[in-house]
């Protein structure tokens, strides 16, 4: 699917900015959604140019349901990696969505630029810097 891009796509390259969309959109289609048939990827780009990625899955106990990013975003820690350059969030929706407040607070814990790239599986697709979409998180 090719992307349908602003001009402005905040530092990040086309190429970057595809392959993330790549590796997210595999990763949607092993998204785990029997409840909602809600499908999310999400794919991190590192501040030393890896790829790491998740998908949402569900469970019939709602509350222990989890989003792609937070996947996303344990395993890079997990992997030691925690400065963001960018995320790429895609799902089976009619518009690009951006992450819930839950992500957010959770991808604020880490460094780096944070550029969120919100899009769709039709290749719609906005770009935003993550201070701007998350501009009061919680810090003790």
């Amino acid at each position: 699917m090719k992307l349908v891009l602003p001009d402005n796509l905040h530092g990040l390259s086309k190429a970057e900015v595809q392959s993330l969309y790549s590796h997210a959109l595999e990763y949607m289609e092993k998204a785990y959604a029997p409840y909602s048939n809600f499908k999310v990827g999400a794919a991190i780009l590192t501040s030393g140019g890896s790829i790491v990625c998740g998908n949402n899955i569900e469970n019939g106990s709602f509350g222990a349901t989890i989003c792609a990013e937070r996947v996303a975003v344990v395993k890079a820690v997990s992997e030691g990696l925690s400065s963001f350059k960018a995320i790429l969030i895609v799902a089976n929706s009619e518009n690009p969505i951006p992450p819930c407040g839950m992500c957010r607070q959770v991808i604020s814990e880490f460094d780096g630029e944070r550029i969120v790239v919100m899009t769709n599986a039709k290749g719609l697709c906005t770009f935003i810097p993550f201070d701007e979409l998350f501009p009061f998180p919680f810090n003790l």
